[in-house]
């Protein structure tokens, strides 16, 4: 995929997708204003859209809580989010409820999200988990743009859904492809690729060859100039008290920055929302000076 610098707003982020008719739009751009992060500019169609922007705490960071009308994604349904956090704006992205991938017959779900952060602008993306259940496929594709000074912590949990037959984990495949480039003010340079492909086995879903025995993905990944191998460490640290098992790895630096991606296998979707909640709670408090996340869904 080019890296090449995108332009300035969402509706400029990417053309409309040609290959297949798009199920939901969504475009966010997000403005800091009086120390405040708001929506200057919103637009959504089909299904998907975005509950009405609150603030959690005292920081000024906005919240938007996105909703799929239709429940779930089927086969061919394509999905494109597109967000922009100027400049010292800061934005939490969730969902209303976990992303459900249903059978897809004859052709894979899609999600296509592209990510602009501007200088000293605070992105995280907090979803609930990604249930895929018997014969889905699904494909997530994302495209991130960072400056030297942007902060970025995205986490999410991949899932089996319940079958008929009482098995879990019959999925066909689960694709997430992110590339993450670093604008550092003139040609932008790729800082992190990260494929992650999930093809269970319907003989043999939990021998050594295949994710270690366990059935539960969960993924932390960070982009700050604050990232280093001690940092690391000490995440790896706290994953220890969690029944996964889980491996850091770091980016090499451009212009300064580094990205992190922690990788922690499980048998349970609460366990490993408790691990990277416990991630993403020490680097609120140490970055941005925040609460642990409390979203009030459960």
């Amino acid at each position: 995929m080019s890296t090449t610098a995108v332009g300035p707003g969402p509706a400029a982020l990417s053309p409309p997708a040609a290959d297949r008719p798009e199920r939901g739009r969504l475009e966010l751009l997000i403005t800091e204003r009086d120390g405040r992060s708001i929506a200057s500019r919103q637009f959504h169609e089909g299904a998907l859209r975005v509950l009405r922007p609150h603030y959690l705490d005292e920081s000024g960071q906005v919240c938007f809580v996105l909703v799929n009308p239709g429940g779930a994604y089927l086969g061919a349904d394509l999905y494109v989010i597109e967000v922009e956090v100027e400049s010292g704006a800061r934005l939490l992205l969730t969902t209303q409820s976990a992303t459900k991938i249903y059978r897809t017959p004859g052709s894979f779900a899609e999600q296509r999200m592209r990510l602009v952060l501007g200088d000293e602008a605070q992105l995280e993306l907090a979803p609930d988990q990604l249930i895929a259940y018997r014969e889905a496929s699904y494909r997530q594709n994302t495209h991130i743009t960072v400056r030297p000074t942007s902060s970025l912590i995205m986490a999410e949990v991949v899932t089996p859904g319940w079958s008929p037959d009482g098995a879990a984990f019959r999925y066909e495949e689960v694709r997430l492809r992110t590339e993450i480039s670093l604008d550092p003010g003139e040609a932008p340079q790729l800082l992190a690729l990260d494929n992650l492909l999930i093809v269970p086995s319907a003989d043999d879903v939990t021998g050594m060859g295949f994710m270690e025995g366990y059935s539960h993905v969960g993924s932390l990944l960070v982009v700050d100039r604050r990232v280093d191998q001690a940092l690391a460490d000490e995440l790896h640290g706290l994953t220890r008290a969690h029944e996964a098992y889980t491996g850091v790895s770091l980016t090499a630096t451009v212009a300064g920055t580094t990205g992190l991606v922690l990788r922690s296998l499980s048998n349970s979707t609460e366990e490993l929302r408790r691990l990277l909640q416990a991630c993403t709670t020490l680097l609120r408090r140490r970055w941005y000076g925040q609460p642990p996340l409390d979203l009030r869904k459960y």
